[in-house]
């Protein structure tokens, strides 16, 4: 079985946005099929390309993950049947000190939140905490993708 294994933050300032490893983002478009709280079935456009993820409930900063490619046609098909309103954002990938973070800029209505993400090996891996990062909120479900279709980051 797949496990991710991630820790979410709040992102304080635009100062990552300077770092020399810091790409262009690319632009994601993310629905949810079912946004259950003990599984989430999720259809992602990144870009050009088309994914399905499923993930089972967290415990702790684990849980299951299933994540597939499939074609950008069957993606953007799936999308139309999600609940509404879709996920719009741009997520940045930058490595500062040896941690790759992903940091993701919501559009629409939940323009104005920014977080970063960290992939781990274990739940206990240290990694140096950039200048720009905030609060943790990897327990807050209010940042859950999933959440901010029917709560969005506009309406807190």
């Amino acid at each position: 079985m797949a496990v991710e294994i991630e820790r979410k933050f709040r992102v304080l300032n635009d100062t990552w946005r300077t770092h020399p490893s810091s790409d262009g983002g690319v632009r994601y478009t993310q629905g949810y099929l079912n946004r259950d709280k003990t599984r989430t079935v999720r259809v992602r456009v990144a870009g050009e390309h088309g994914w399905l993820t499923i993930k089972g409930i967290s415990s702790g900063a684990s849980r299951a993950e299933f994540e597939y490619p499939i074609p950008l046609a069957d993606a953007q098909a799936l999308l139309a049947l999600c609940d509404a309103p879709l996920i719009d954002k741009t997520r940045h990938t930058l490595t500062q000190a040896d941690t790759v973070w992903e940091v993701d800029e919501f559009h629409g209505d939940n323009a104005g939140l920014v977080v970063a993400e960290v992939e781990l090996a274990s739940e206990d891996q240290a990694f140096a905490w950039p200048d720009w990062l905030g609060d943790e909120v990897t327990h807050d479900a209010r940042y859950f993708n999933s959440a901010l279709i029917a709560h969005p980051f506009a309406r807190w």
